[in-house]
């Protein structure tokens, strides 16, 4: 029997957190907000679930909708529809919850569809579109993704869970 030190146990677990990092460095969960796809990165993504009973919490920014409960534990949820200054639609069958966590929070995201887990090699995202007048939303653009003739918004789940959103007066 093989008795690895402490230091041999945190190498073999960089080693496989970085392979299954690498494993998944391209790949996006992908999602329906109006007529436009968007995507977060699959390792931000912890799971996908139907809409729960949200309870409103008071004083919080219009695009926060309130709390569920998920198997105990209390998340936040925002409706990145809200988030990203586009008109509100009714919740129907499809719309559901993409359960991320970031920095060690974990936040429910409310969208109008899930599609599906996508891969965008480096090759194929371009930098974010720049110059002009910035719309609402824009910030959190990591990049764009392009399959075919098909592009998807990348976002940094980061900026859209964290940053303010200013609003012009």
């Amino acid at each position: 029997m093989t008795t690895l030190t402490k230091d041999q146990e945190d190498l073999d677990h960089e080693l496989v957190d970085a392979d299954f990092d690498d494993a998944h460095k391209d790949l996006y969960m992908t999602f329906r907000i109006g007529g436009q796809d968007f995507g977060v990165e699959i390792l931000d993504v912890n799971e996908i679930v139907g809409l729960h009973t949200i309870t409103e919490v008071p004083d919080v920014p219009d695009y926060v909708k309130g709390m569920i409960n998920l198997r105990g534990t209390v998340i936040p949820v925002i409706d990145v529809r809200t988030r990203f200054g586009m008109e509100p639609r009714e919740y129907d069958p499809r719309t559901c919850v993409v359960v991320v966590t970031v920095e060690g929070a974990t936040v429910g995201l409310v969208v109008d569809r899930v599609n599906e887990v996508g891969s965008f090699p480096e090759g194929t995202i371009s930098a974010p579109p720049s110059g002009g007048e910035r719309k609402l939303g824009s910030e959190y653009i990591s990049g764009m993704g392009k399959h075919e003739e098909h592009v998807t918004i990348l976002l940094d789940t980061n900026k859209l869970l964290f940053e303010k959103q200013e609003k012009n007066a």
